[in-house]
């Protein structure tokens, strides 16, 4: 689509400033004697060209238009692959960071394990010791 449009319109700015001007010099000798000079200028556009050097000029402009495509296309596809190694470090961040949380959180689970049975060894040695006192 963008080849289409950069086409056409530099074939519109082509045919637009392309204008074939001939000029005709008519001299016409008066009964008098006197002669009469009459200078005629005619101007076309666009068709009046040599079709050859719009034709060339047409395949130069699609050259050059295939040309900037295949630019915005390598830019466009090095735009993605700069896209997609961003996501995929992004994802392996994100998965050492979740595996480090767990680990985390499961030292943290076993620490408070080990905290309660050891308060409640000792709660347990406590009460034993506060029987034995009432026992005397």
């Amino acid at each position: 689509m963008k080849k289409s449009i950069l086409s056409g319109l530099m074939i519109a700015v082509l045919v637009v400033s392309c204008t074939k001007s001939t000029t005709k010099t008519e001299e016409v000798q008066n009964p008098d004697g006197s002669v009469t000079t009459t200078t005629t200028t005619v101007s076309e556009t666009g068709m009046g060209v040599d079709s050859a050097k719009i034709n060339k000029t047409k395949e130069d402009v699609n050259a050059k238009v295939d040309e900037a495509g295949n630019k915005i296309d390598e830019a466009a596809q090095k735009a993605k692959d700069k896209i997609d190694a961003t996501a995929d470090k992004t994802k392996a961040d994100l998965h050492k960071a979740g595996q480090d949380i767990k680990a985390e959180a499961n030292k943290v689970g076993k620490d408070a394990k080990d905290a309660a049975a050891k308060g409640a060894s000792k709660v347990e040695d406590a009460a034993k010791k506060l029987k034995e006192d009432l026992s005397k």
